[in-house]
């Protein structure tokens, strides 16, 4: 933790950029030993700051002892700071790079997440693979993946894969990269398999369950956890498979516009996962990823009370559509410098 004077100043303030965080940098070495803060830099997306570094989330953490400071990309991170957390949300494989450098000259510092292990999510093909490996079961429900084949290209080929490894139709295409951007989420429904051909690889073939048209987003932050629901694709029926031919092409399906929570549902469709299941579910997969900001999308098999699938896993999802997400946001950073204190003090 940095001591500072004072916290009623942003990242904003100032002239010129290059002088503004070369002041910031100053007032963070020189300042007066009056008052514990926390210094988060992060680095994000023009999107993904106007979504998330909203004036309530740096409002409630100015008052928690947390400042948020936005990372100069053009100039060297080692020279910015100093942070206790870095927090980021960009692609590339130089930042990648830049961010794995700094980890290692600054291990004082908690970089979330680790650069490589975000790289698993980047793919579909490994994305869902720590939770079929699991292959949970307890008894308040089972937890698994929908059968799923990846075809990397050679659309002409699609058709006999799908054959070959037993695929029932209708099946849902997924782009295989899933990098965040608006082309990452969308997706086609295949009603039968000469269609299959007019497909673009690389993408990811999954069995669509029917789940009565209704998605929980699972966030997780650290090891907090809240469940939303939204509305998804609704059921589908032997005789539709059997009718219908050809690709059905899906925008983003699952957006805060699409809220169920409010919603007048069947009980058994709205009925949220167990708590213990989804406790089980995130502390096993924090592990296996290494990862704390994540969320997961899960619907449970329509018929069933405790049959349930990931069909995806998202680093640093859209917390600013999370109810709560400043307070539970802002406990977690000050969880993580708190517990990285007690360990030096007890050395």
């Amino acid at each position: 933790m940095r001591l500072m004077e004072d916290l009623s100043y942003s990242a904003n303030e100032g002239t010129p950029e290059m002088d503004q965080t070369v002041s910031l940098h100053s007032r963070f070495s020189n300042a007066h030993q009056q008052r514990k803060v926390v210094v988060v830099g992060y680095a994000l997306t023009s999107k993904k700051t106007k979504s998330f570094m909203k004036p309530k989330l740096e409002g409630l953490a100015r008052n928690k002892g947390i400042l948020f400071v936005a990372i100069d990309q053009n100039r060297p991170l080692s020279d910015q700071g100093p942070f206790d957390i870095v927090l980021h949300k960009l692609s590339g494989k130089e930042w990648r790079q830049i961010l794995e450098e700094y980890r290692q000259t600054h291990p004082e510092v908690t970089v979330l997440d680790p650069p490589d292990a975000i790289q698993h999510l980047h793919n579909r093909q490994s994305m869902l693979q720590a939770v079929a490996d699991m292959d949970l079961s307890l008894s308040y429900g089972k937890v698994g993946v929908p059968k799923q084949l990846v075809i990397k290209k050679d659309a002409s080929s699609i058709s006999e894969a799908v054959g070959n490894v037993g695929l029932k139709l209708p099946l849902v295409a997924k782009p295989l990269v899933a990098d965040g951007s608006e082309k990452s989420h969308q997706l086609s429904l295949a009603y039968d398999k000469y269609s299959l051909q007019k497909l673009e690889p690389p993408l990811v073939l999954q069995e669509f369950v029917n789940h009565g048209g209704v998605m929980f987003k699972v966030f997780i932050v650290g090891e907090a956890i809240k469940v939303v629901r939204r509305f998804s694709l609704p059921n589908v029926s032997m005789w539709e498979v059997l009718k219908n031919a050809g690709i059905y092409h899906f925008p983003r399906v699952s957006h805060a516009a699409a809220s169920a929570d409010d919603a007048d549902l069947d009980p058994c469709v709205a009925e949220l996962p167990p708590r213990p299941l989804l406790e089980r579910l995130a502390k096993e997969l924090r592990r296996r990823l290494g990862l704390r900001l994540f969320n997961l999308d899960i619907i449970r098999e329509y018929g069933t009370r405790d049959h349930y699938y990931v069909i995806d896993i998202n680093y640093f999802p859209g917390y600013g559509k999370m109810p709560e997400y400043e307070h539970i946001f802002t406990d977690f950073l000050l969880g993580l410098v708190q517990s990285k204190y007690k360990k030096r003090t007890t050395y």
